[in-house]
């Protein structure tokens, strides 16, 4: 009787020393996941991103914004974050191909728009979306920007870097209060229409971001008419992005511009379809010093709308 006592005196101090092995094996699985999280090293890029442990330590100083598709955001998101996609702040009156169609919306309505998600400003804005999107913070980012929000920022890795991080999601909405907004210091520098690209067409560099399918006409993202605006460089939106969604550093950036055959000095020009991946694009463009760098926002679908313009495959 005392050695069955004693046997399973011993099963059960192993079974609670097991336990509590796995219970901290656990533990230090969460850690090791933070510390596999992307962290934002180059100093150059924090003008324009932070990465998920900043965000983790100031997450009650910033708005937090999800750039991403609604469906998207309920499944799960940051937890305070609004969501406001690309179209939220855009002119979707118009049909794709139409003047206008998908362009940021006019001051005064950019300005009402914003008060209603509760922007005022005042605080540092952190947008983030899936990289395995189209650049959405970009082009969200590019619009606040416009409406002189200089102090918005990328997540660096966007969603699954959160995730990496060990970062806490909710599926709870935020009720979001709205604020008095009024843009008093638009950036227009940052905007290019049609009728500039005409007016300017042998000073500028046009760089399409759209995938080599569609610059060659191959396939289209609903435009009237495949193909590209004529002189224009090729340089696909994903090629900036590393394999787990990080936005290469700035001299890798830096790099590939030149290889393209960008320099800071030139006024270059990106679009793809209506403004979204080139918005992105814009943004980092300006990020790694091309101070003339603009987004043709209406892009090529309201260029191949219009039978007039000149199309090449």
């Amino acid at each position: 009787m005392k050695r069955s006592m004693k046997l399973v005196t011993i099963t059960v101090v192993f079974l609670l020393l097991f336990s509590l092995a796995g219970c901290s094996s656990s533990k230090q699985g969460v850690n090791s996941s933070s510390d596999s999280a992307p962290r934002l090293t180059d100093q150059a890029m924090e003008g324009y991103y932070v990465d998920a442990q900043w965000l983790q330590e100031n997450l009650d100083q910033v708005t937090i914004v999800d750039a991403r598709a609604d469906k998207e955001y309920k499944k799960g998101h940051i937890p305070g974050a609004v969501n406001i996609s690309w179209q939220a702040l855009s002119n979707m009156q118009p049909k794709q191909g139409e003047p206008g169609w998908g362009v940021v919306l006019s001051n005064e309505q950019l300005s009402k728009k914003l008060g209603e998600f509760g922007i005022n400003g005042k605080k540092d804005i952190v947008v983030y979306n899936d990289p395995a999107g189209l650049g959405e913070d970009g082009r969200v980012v590019w619009m606040l920007r416009v409406a002189g929000l200089q102090n918005s920022r990328m997540l660096f890795g966007g969603w699954p870097a959160w995730q990496k991080a060990g970062g806490e999601e909710t599926k709870s909405i935020p009720q979001v209060k709205a604020v008095s907004f009024s843009i008093t210091n638009p950036d227009t520098s940052l905007l290019a229409t049609t009728e500039y690209i005409k007016a300017n067409k042998d000073k500028v560099k046009l760089l399409d971001t759209r995938s080599p399918k569609e610059f060659t006409g191959k396939t289209d993202h609903g435009e009237r008419v495949r193909g590209h605006i004529p002189g224009a460089i090729h340089l696909h939106y994903s090629d900036a992005l590393n394999a787990d969604g990080t936005v290469k550093t700035v001299d890798e950036l830096k790099d590939m511009f030149a290889q393209a055959g960008l320099k800071p000095g030139d006024e270059v020009i990106a679009y793809c379809t209506v403004g979204i991946r080139s918005g992105f694009m814009t943004v980092l463009l300006r990020m790694c010093g091309y101070e003339n760098a603009k987004n043709y926002n209406a892009s090529f679908s309201e260029w191949a709308g219009d039978p007039n313009n000149t199309i090449e495959k």
